[in-house]
């Protein structure tokens, strides 16, 4: 690394540390009629969602996704929160209990110290991070129930400004791969997985059907810099908006390469976690790809927003496979970001909450308190 870049890194360092998104505070006499000595109830269970079509990426397929549903509980209210282990996490559902069960949130008499509880929720134990998700997300559907608003509106975000969301098309063949492009005409983008080694196949196939504008998720696929610059080029007359994760998380010299010479943003992923890993990726991505799975929730996630802005970085805010609790937790940002690809409630057939919308393609934020949520009766 040269020495422009370590100064470069260390300077931006501090925008991280400083980040800071608007409080949320108790500044309201409802909340202040609640809150005494109360005490948070957390309570949780394992759900298994069921996709509606066999999900293939570069390296596996899958037909379920695990899940753990969680509750806090206060003074009569509940708010909700989830966590979703795709494979790539390296979390499980006895993992994200048995770190659930480690939390004492009966300690913690106000739910709007925010900073303490989930600085305290952090500290447990290292990774964890779609286990500190539920919780974080639990947090925020509770706080914005006591004061009877949706989050966006604490935050000061016009939901106008909600971008189009994208529809994932999985690998597969391209007799499925054409049925799946026929049942997303609603939407006006979508995300075509690649790195399967069917390549031009794929984009061939979903061109057939449609000529909507594409996003690119090669999922650490292609291995050789020289050739992704060339399939880049190609992708670039196919009406594709930018890659994401074009080669392996590790590869970051041959990454840092491939964005100089990109005709297209280069995206990154599954190289990016948490809030400190911004900083390294400035000049070797050209956005990052925030997820509430990956960041440990929507505080968290409303950082990263802010610090890759500072550092002129593009932001997608993204999702696992997820109920439309998380999706619609994660969808609170959206009008904050260029890019948004929250299809993960619309993959499964089984989802147990109602929530945000897509209507004609746009994230539609509604206005119930909190996430946006109601529990369906299933």
């Amino acid at each position: 690394m040269s020495f422009g870049r370590r100064t470069f890194i260390k300077s931006v360092g501090a925008v991280s540390a400083a980040a800071a998104i608007p409080v949320i505070s108790c500044n309201s006499n409802r909340a202040r009629a609640i809150i005494g000595n109360g005490k948070m109830k957390l309570s949780f269970r394992p759900y298994d969602l069921l996709l509606s079509h066999t999900f293939t990426v570069a390296g596996f397929s899958r037909d379920t996704t695990p899940v753990v549903l969680s509750e806090i509980e206060y003074e009569g209210f509940t708010g909700y929160g989830e966590a979703s282990m795709p494979p790539y996490l390296g979390e499980s559902q006895k993992s994200v209990m048995q770190f659930l069960q480690k939390l004492d949130l009966e300690q913690f008499h106000d739910p709007f110290m925010l900073d303490d509880i989930l600085s305290y929720v952090d500290s447990i134990d290292d990774g964890n991070r779609a286990a500190k998700a539920c919780v974080d997300i639990a947090l925020h559907d509770l706080i914005g129930k006591l004061l009877n608003q949706p989050l966006y509106k604490l935050w000061g975000i016009n939901p106008q400004n909600t971008p189009m969301t994208s529809y994932t098309i999985g690998i597969d063949t391209p007799e499925v791969v054409k049925l799946k492009t026929e049942e997303a005409d609603r939407f006006k983008v979508l995300k075509v997985k690649l790195g399967g080694g069917n390549d031009k196949e794929m984009i061939n196939t979903v061109r057939s059907v449609t000529d909507v504008p594409l996003y690119i998720d090669v999922n650490q696929g292609w291995k050789d810099k020289q050739e992704a610059l060339d399939m880049v080029y190609w992708l670039k007359e196919q009406g594709i908006v930018f890659i994401e994760q074009p080669l392996p998380k590790t590869a970051v010299d041959d990454t840092a390469w491939l964005t100089e010479n990109s005709p297209l943003p280069i995206i990154a992923d599954e190289a990016f976690q948490r809030l400190g890993d911004i900083a390294a990726f400035k000049g070797v991505y050209s956005g990052i790809n925030i997820k509430l799975m990956k960041s440990t929730g929507l505080r968290e996630a409303h950082k990263m927003i802010t610090v890759a802005r500072a550092l002129d970085m593009k932001v997608m805010i993204g999702c696992m496979t997820e109920t439309s609790c998380a999706v619609s937790a994660a969808s609170q940002l959206s009008p904050l970001v260029d890019w948004a690809d929250l299809d993960g409630n619309l993959l499964i057939s089984n989802d147990i909450y109602e929530g945000v919308k897509v209507v004609d393609g746009k994230v539609t934020l509604n206005d119930l308190p909190g996430i946006g949520i109601k529990k369906l009766k299933i």
